[in-house]
C-alpha cells in the first residue's frame, strides 16, 4: 500500500447532499482528496483548526485524553481505502507496550489527528489529479489566524456553498 501524507485544505458544506465535506491536499502536491462527512465532525475539525476552547471536552477531545490517560500518542492516521462509498481509516497508537492500530471513521481520525498534531497519510490511489487552480476561487476555509465564537462558527457553516470548495461531486 503506497501511502501519500495529506493536510486539510478546504472544508464546506455540499448543498447537494447536504452535508459536509473536508478536502484534504497532498502535501507538497496537487492532488485532492475529498471526504464527505457528518456535521458533528465537521464542526469538531473546525473548532479544532481555530483552536477554540470549550467548556466541556467534546468527544475527539475525549479521545485523545483517554489515549493520552493510556500511556499512548497518536503516531499518524491512514486513509486506507474506500469501499461502495464509504471510506475507511486508521489510528495508529504508539504505547510503551507496543504498537496498537485502531479501526475508525476518517472524519474522527482527521479531529483526532489534528489534537495531536499527528501526520495524516491517504492510500495513493484515493487522491485526485484535479488540479489545485479548480479551487482558487474559494475563500479559504478556517486558517486558525482568526478564532470564531460559536454563533460565527454556526454561521460559517451554514453559509457555506458547494463552490467554496470546487467541482466535487460525492
Amino acid at each position: 500500500m503506497q501511502l501519500v501524507e495529506v493536510e486539510v485544505m478546504r472544508l464546506g458544506l455540499d448543498h447537494s447532499s447536504n452535508s459536509y465535506v473536508v478536502i484534504l491536499q497532498e502535501k507538497g502536491g496537487a492532488r485532492l482528496l475529498p471526504i464527505w462527512i457528518g456535521q458533528a465532525e465537521a464542526e469538531s475539525i473546525v473548532i479544532e483548526m481555530n483552536k477554540l476552547k470549550r467548556e466541556r471536552p467534546l468527544t475527539h477531545d475525549l479521545c485523545k485524553n483517554l489515549i493520552i490517560s493510556m500511556g499512548g500518542t497518536l503516531r499518524r492516521v491512514h486513509i486506507t481505502r474506500v469501499e461502495n462509498r464509504t471510506f475507511y481509516a486508521e489510528l495508529h497508537i504508539a504505547r510503551s507496550t507496543g504498537a496498537l492500530t485502531v479501526d475508525a471513521r476518517p472524519s474522527d481520525s482527521i479531529a483526532i489527528a489534528l489534537r495531536f498534531a499527528a501526520p495524516i497519510f491517504a492510500q495513493e490511489s484515493l487522491l485526485t489529479a484535479l488540479l489545485l487552480d479548480d479551487l482558487q476561487e474559494a475563500e479559504p476555509i478556517v486558517d486558525g489566524g482568526e478564532e470564531m465564537n460559536g454563533e460565527q462558527l454556526k454561521r460559517y457553516l451554514e453559509n457555506l456553498r458547494p463552490e467554496d470548495f470546487g467541482k466535487f461531486h460525492p
